[in-house]
């Protein structure tokens, strides 16, 4: 089982910043890929950024310059530091693993899902 604790989802303010967590825990490894998706109402979801465990990052074209994707490996946990936020960037966002390897992919999880309202 693989459980996906996020936190550090809130209110704030256009320009500010917020950083979010996702601790992982269970039968988690091998670890593929980690990363962040979000959704806001009456969209799909889509990718905000990932990172593989040889360190590869992604990010969507919306969020690069301003959005800074971050793991710990010691502690099974993924950060992403959210910088010069925008009304644009409200949204649920949810932490993703992908565990197993390129040749053996052997599931996807998700979080629960934070709320990131920016707003005045």
């Amino acid at each position: 089982q693989v459980q996906l604790v996020e936190s550090g989802g809130g209110l704030v303010q256009p320009g500010g910043s917020l950083r979010l967590s996702c601790a992982a825990s269970g039968n988690i490894f091998p670890i593929y890929v980690m990363g962040w998706y979000r959704q806001a109402p009456g969209k799909e979801r889509e990718l905000v950024a990932s990172t593989t465990g040889g360190g590869t990052t992604n990010y969507a074209g919306s969020v690069k310059g301003r959005f800074t994707i971050s793991r710990d490996n010691a502690k099974n946990t993924v950060y992403l530091q959210m910088n010069s936020l925008k009304p644009e960037d409200t949204a649920i966002y949810y932490c993703h693993l992908r565990r197993g390897t390129p040749a053996s992919l052997s599931g996807d999880y998700w979080g629960q899902g934070t709320q990131v309202t920016v707003s005045s």
